[in-house]
């Protein structure tokens, strides 16, 4: 069970594992939890995004030097994903061009990247619109908000989902399914398909309403880069096919 961090004068904010005690960003907010010991098995989706980064990381490798500085010039710019949010740090220039690395395979187009600097995403949010099955997958609508001053095309939304019963939480013994929107932001309301849906949940088989609980960003598809994550928890009620 994981227990809420509280800053002091003397410790602001703390990041890794020391012990047996493993500290966890979330919502802006650090947990202190109990670190996991023995032999860690890897799902197949957890090993695929291994590779991917190892393939980041090997393609940074063979960045001449003078581009890598301006990867690092870049990353000054950059918004953590991680606290503290107040522009004291910054990322490094490798991890930048990873991010923009994974953004890009996410999108499907996984190549070395050429630095861009960082441009501040709109600050969206997230909306359930309906939800259905057709041909056996669960299709999720939401709307989108917030970017009615941007070029909205260049963006997708990208989910990380888990469908529990009425009642139950997130859960780290539930499995997670990401999810690339089938058209950009400018298409209203965008669409999630999960086609193995009563694969991963088969406890939801039958049922007719249960909860799903979302994290979303948008990825840019001119540069791959990834916005902070808005959260959405809501209830599917599949027989009025409606939320």
């Amino acid at each position: 069970m994981a227990t809420e961090f509280k800053p002091s004068v003397l410790v602001s904010d703390v990041f890794g594992s020391a012990g047996d005690v493993t500290a966890v960003h979330r919502d802006g907010k650090t947990f202190l939890r109990k670190r996991r010991s023995g032999e860690v098995v890897l799902s197949p989706a957890q090993v695929a995004h291994l590779e991917v980064h190892r393939r980041a990381l090997a393609a940074w490798r063979t960045v001449p030097q003078l581009v890598q500085e301006i990867w690092h010039e870049y990353a000054r710019e950059a918004e953590p994903h991680r606290p503290p949010f107040d522009h004291s740090s910054w990322i490094s220039g490798q991890n930048l061009f990873v991010s923009a690395y994974h953004g890009f395979h996410t999108l499907g187009v996984e190549h070395v990247p050429e630095p861009c600097r960082f441009e501040s995403f709109p600050p969206f949010s997230v909306s359930a619109m309906s939800a259905s099955v057709e041909d056996g997958a669960l299709v999720l609508r939401l709307s989108v908000a917030g970017l009615e001053f941007v070029e909205v095309s260049r963006y997708l939304l990208y989910g990380r989902l888990q469908l529990t019963e009425l009642g139950k939480g997130v859960s780290s013994l539930v499995a997670k399914r990401s999810v690339l929107a089938s058209d950009p932001c400018s298409v209203s309301p965008v669409s999630l398909v999960v086609e193995d849906w009563l694969e991963l949940w088969p406890s939801l088989s039958g049922l007719s309403s249960f909860r799903v609980h979302g994290s979303f960003v948008l990825l840019d598809t001119v540069t791959g880069y990834r916005s902070q994550r808005r959260r959405l928890s809501w209830v599917v009620s599949l027989n009025e096919n409606r939320l």
